[in-house]
């Protein structure tokens, strides 16, 4: 299990990569934006961005509506 930081809150997962942590939070087929240890990652490189203890993960995610 890994420990890592999601918008400020120390978190634990299973999840190997990013796209695995974007699937369990839903947010697959949304608008969001990913940023890891101040970096931001591309939708298309989440599959490759491996999650490490103590990473710092970022999530923003769009919502609609007025």
């Amino acid at each position: 299990m890994t420990q890592f930081y999601l918008n400020g809150e120390l978190k634990q997962t299973h999840c190997q990569n990013l796209l695995q942590l974007i699937q369990e939070l839903a947010l697959e087929g949304k608008r969001f934006a990913v940023e890891k240890n101040e970096m931001i990652i591309s939708k298309s490189k989440l599959e490759l961005t491996p999650i490490a203890d103590q990473d710092r993960i970022e999530i923003i995610h769009a919502v609609g509506g007025g």
